[in-house]
């Protein structure tokens, strides 16, 4: 069973996230378009405080979704309306809007049909994969916002299981279980004054996308609402005529999963709900799950601060891969096959490692292309940190299983593409990654570890963080030489 784990865990996808590597800190580091002060420093490493961030008043954010979808679920069909609300908190005019419309990816499955700004009528734009570019009737001026309305179909595609070696797994779309609405909505990417619109190029393994900031409104309309299946959302659902209404705010994604074979069971914890589901047959599998996630958000919640949302949907896959999204997150539906009842095994660990890409990857965005280190390096290690915390009879056995069985090696901080291969990319990306923060623990000590990761936390909630942020912030909370512990595991120390 050891070595066919570890044979599965070659050929199925974790889950990934994605230009150049870590740069020299400055004084003042600038995030998503805004400036951050350094932190103070501490006055030692061994008293420091342990800050606690304070929640802020819900807001809109810059960007705002309104999607309105009428969805035939037998003939996996949508017709979607969709505006876009963006307002321009740079100093500079932008004259033109890129959307990342991943749908488009895929040959007929993203049908355009009209597009406005502001009411004009746009006809002259560029969809070519999954970029959509226009030009606006004039430039949007420093703190102007401007609405941009899409009208377009979906002709949902079969899901491709793939293979890491030639293309990542697919997860949009269905298979005869289950239908995924994942990254399906064109979505506005981040803009810099630097550097403009921030989209990079695709690749067969890890992820590619830089989520900024957004609020979600979506009403979902089915045709035959006497037959709907079961839907797992990255919010709690209200119901209305035909279907359902969702709002999440403050979120880098919203996603649906849905089967009218899937089955759900609930429990709460610090306030969230936290809803597993499953197909028959993996009862014991789906609590799991549940008793794993719900563990989970305590734990993280109690190491970095409070998870974002009311709500955390964990739903079997029907597909080979493991994969996050702000509110929900998806396991292989191969982990649960494997599911031997006990808490030493990829379903539960996994589950843990997807549970805590709600802190970085929803709250603590990053660049997934160019530094995938950001959110997965800490992810893998939040396994370490949950089994520490709930199992800690199980601790030899995550480092023997998960870390020292690959003996991995390379430096963590390359590009996603830079690596060459799937297993090079997760050897130095998610292992060395666990490394790094193992030993930055023993080198800096716990109370200083755990208060910059608080402290962390609480910054950088809500941006788009950046390894500058990152080492300003841990600056700050030790005097320690870590020279000889970034030469180890960095291509670009400080």
């Amino acid at each position: 069973m050891k070595n066919n784990f570890h044979l599965l865990l070659m050929i199925l996808w974790m889950c990934a996230s994605c230009a150049p590597g870590v740069s020299t800190i400055a004084p003042t580091v600038s995030v998503a378009g805004s400036a951050i002060s350094t932190p103070s420093p501490a006055p030692s490493p061994t008293d420091l405080p342990s800050p606690t961030p304070t929640p802020s008043a819900p807001k809109r954010e810059t960007i705002a979704y309104s999607l309105d979808v009428n969805m035939d679920y037998d003939a996996k069909t949508l017709a979607v309306r969709q505006q876009t609300t963006f307002a321009n908190n740079t100093a500079i005019a932008i004259p033109a809007i890129v959307f990342a419309v991943q749908p488009n990816r895929i040959p007929g499955v993203f049908t355009l049909q009209s597009l406005s700004a502001d009411g004009v009528p746009i006809s002259a734009y560029s969809l070519e994969g999954q970029r959509l570019q226009f030009t606006l009737p004039a430039p949007l001026l420093s703190g102007q916002t401007i609405v941009v309305d899409l009208e377009y179909s979906l002709s949902l595609p079969r899901i491709a299981q793939g293979d890491p070696n030639q293309i990542r797994p697919q997860i949009f779309g269905f298979t005869d279980r289950q239908v995924n609405l994942t990254d399906w909505y064109p979505m506005l990417v981040p803009f810099s004054p630097e550097t403009g619109w921030q989209l990079a190029d695709p690749w067969y393994y890890g992820e590619h996308l830089v989520y900024p900031l957004a609020d979600f409104d979506v009403i979902l309309r089915f045709t035959d609402p006497a037959s709907l299946p079961q839907i797992a959302a990255s919010a709690a659902a209200g119901p209305i005529e035909s279907g359902f209404s969702y709002r999440l705010l403050r979120a880098r994604t919203f996603s649906l999963a849905m089967g009218r074979q899937l089955q759900v069971i609930s429990a709460e914890a610090n306030g969230v709900t936290v809803n597993s589901y499953f197909y028959p047959g993996f009862e014991t599998a789906g609590q799991a799950v549940l008793d794993a996630t719900l563990q989970a958000v305590k734990t993280y919640a109690e190491l970095f601060g409070p998870y974002p949302h009311t709500t955390l949907a964990a739903v079997q896959g029907d597909f080979n891969d493991g994969m996050e999204f702000d509110g929900l997150y998806y396991l292989s539906n191969a982990f649960y096959n494997l599911y031997d009842g006990t808490r030493q095994n990829y379903l539960v660990m996994v589950a843990a490692h997807e549970t805590c890409h709600q802190w970085w990857f929803g709250a603590v965005a990053s660049d997934q292309a160019n530094h995938p280190w950001l959110d997965e390096s800490i992810a893998t290690y939040c396994e370490r940190l949950f089994y520490e915390k709930n199992d800690p009879e199980a601790l030899s056995w995550w480092w023997a299983y998960r870390i020292d069985y690959y003996q991995p090696d390379g430096k963590m901080d390359g590009t996603v593409p830079s690596y060459g291969g799937f297993t090079p990319y997760t050897n130095a990306t998610y292992r060395q990654g666990a490394r790094f923060y193992e030993e930055l623990r023993q080198v800096i000590g716990d109370q200083a570890f755990f208060a910059f990761l608080k402290d962390y936390y609480a910054v950088m909630n809500g941006k788009i963080a950046t390894p500058e942020a990152f080492f300003t912030i841990l600056r700050a909370h030790t005097s320690a030489d870590l020279s000889p512990l970034l030469a180890k595991y960095f291509q670009k120390a400080e």
